[in-house]
């Protein structure tokens, strides 16, 4: 059962919640019973203003609607089964006291007119208590109900019986002032069904309700008066109509009548171009440093653009090698990025024994699918010790490569494992681990055609790269 209700009335609870603060907001602006609240009232502060309490006596008249259930039992034993036509249009009385803001107690009595196939008339019936559930803080206030009572039929066909019911409902309250307020109320009840029809789908023969009424609430405390707008300076002129809301004035504004200087230089503002800013003569603007540099316009050679001493004008790179003419060197001469002497700004070419050390180094042989260094490669590495030695700001990356021989997770372990191993021969040898970074590339970068026992050979090498 509460799965059927959940899927019959959750989508229109979900509408009920999105509608209210519309719906709010029309009533705030066109509902209100107090003149001065509807003065005062924004929509937003309506939502809020008549929310429920404790202690309240709800009294209302409704309508709506109620299908009953082809499957229904509502028939003396002795008569024969109809089928009802729906749905039934009710109309009723209902009367509730909340003793507390969130829960309450109602009563409620429905009659209509139905009808059944053929066209015979015939009279529907019902009386119900409840338990209501809410949601105070509000003027929309949700709630959830759950009761019991007892639905009838008068009629000459299936002569004048009852039968118990037990309801669940759930919908919503809007208060347009201390007395008034609407209801929305969305419920399912379940009653006896007819013994001749009943199957294994008879847990779905529900009776879905939906009903809509007007409540007059009693008890309900009066929303606070509204605050006067406030006024500061005390001139007798409200501060939103205000133009000067710290200054006692006059007429027509709020103003004073002497004239003001609001940056206190000297310069009454409507002789002031800078009324809010301290300045000098000859208009009472500030002397400005139009590119932030601390260099004022009048000194600064450079006014729209941000430099240093002694001008106030930038420095310049003439050659546009990212150097700074006062650091460059050669400020004509574009430095030429080698890795080699980078920072002084200069052109210049690798020395013989530094480019002996770049790209394939020749003479570095490891033992077989192992990262060990044979003895006879001692040599070439203590000759790259003795360069990175002599030129000391030099920074290399050591990269080692396999050909694709094996998988290429295993070459690529063993690449990486290879450059360690060069970089930890030079680091032993002293040069300072920070100028030498490693890694391993595998198969990924081959040089020679790996079809070939030759093209092989080659592509397993070291190799050196001069870092910036």
């Amino acid at each position: 059962m509460p799965g059927t209700f959940a899927r019959n009335f959750l989508p229109l609870l979900l509408a009920l919640s999105a509608a209210a603060p519309a719906a709010a907001q029309e009533a705030s602006g066109s509902l209100s019973l107090s003149s001065n609240a509807a003065s005062a009232d924004s929509s937003a502060g309506f939502l809020e203003k008549y929310p429920a309490e404790a202690g309240l006596l709800e009294l209302g008249v409704f309508a709506g609607a109620i299908w009953v259930s082809q499957n229904h039992n509502l028939r003396d034993v002795q008569a024969e089964h109809y089928t009802i036509d729906r749905p039934t249009l009710e109309l009723g009385l209902r009367a509730g006291y909340f003793p507390l803001s969130f829960l309450g107690a109602e009563l409620e009595a429905a009659v209509g007119p139905m009808g059944k196939a053929g066209g015979e008339s015939l009279t529907l019936w019902g009386a119900r208590g409840q338990l209501v559930a809410q949601l105070p803080g509000y003027s929309v206030t949700p709630f959830a109900l759950v009761g019991a009572g007892r639905l009838g039929v008068f009629s000459d066909q299936l002569k004048d019986d009852g039968d118990p019911t037990f309801h669940l409902g759930c919908g919503a309250k809007l208060a347009f002032s201390e007395l008034l307020g609407v209801r929305l109320d969305l419920r399912d009840h379940f009653i006896t069904q007819n013994p001749d029809t009943r199957s294994s789908r008879h847990a779905k023969a529900l009776n879905p309700e939906i009903l809509l009424g007007l409540t007059l609430t009693f008890g309900r405390t009066p929303p606070p008066a509204p605050k006067p707008p406030s006024d500061r300076d005390q001139d007798g002129f409200a501060d939103p109509e205000d133009k000067c809301p710290d200054d006692k004035g006059v007429a027509p504004d709020g103003c004073p009548v002497k004239p003001k200087d609001t940056d206190a230089d000297g310069f009454f503002d409507p002789d002031d171009k800078c009324p809010a800013e301290k300045g000098v003569a000859p208009d009472g603007c500030p002397i400005k440093d139009r590119d932030g540099d601390g260099f004022l316009d009048p000194d600064d050679k450079c006014p729209d653009e941000k430099g240093v001493a002694p001008n106030g004008c930038p420095l310049k790179d003439s050659d546009g090698d990212g150097l700074l003419d006062n650091v460059d060197k050669c400020p004509a001469e574009p430095e030429t990025k080698n890795g080699f002497e980078d920072d002084d700004g200069c052109p210049d070419e690798l020395p013989a024994e530094i480019q002996k050390f770049s790209g394939v180094i020749q003479g570095i042989e490891f033992d077989t699918a192992k990262a060990t260094i044979r003895r006879k490669s001692y040599k070439t590495l203590d000759e790259a010790v003795a360069v990175l030695k002599q030129y000391p700001k030099l920074r290399i990356e050591i990269s080692g490569h396999t050909d694709p021989d094996g998988s290429r997770e295993a070459n690529m372990l063993l690449s990486k494992a290879r450059a360690n191993a060069v970089k930890k021969y030079l680091t032993d040898k002293g040069i300072d681990p920070s100028r030498v970074e490693s890694r391993g590339a595998g198969p990924d970068e081959p040089i020679a055609d790996n079809t070939t026992k030759e093209g092989k050979q080659k592509n397993r090498r070291i190799e050196f790269k001069l870092l910036p």
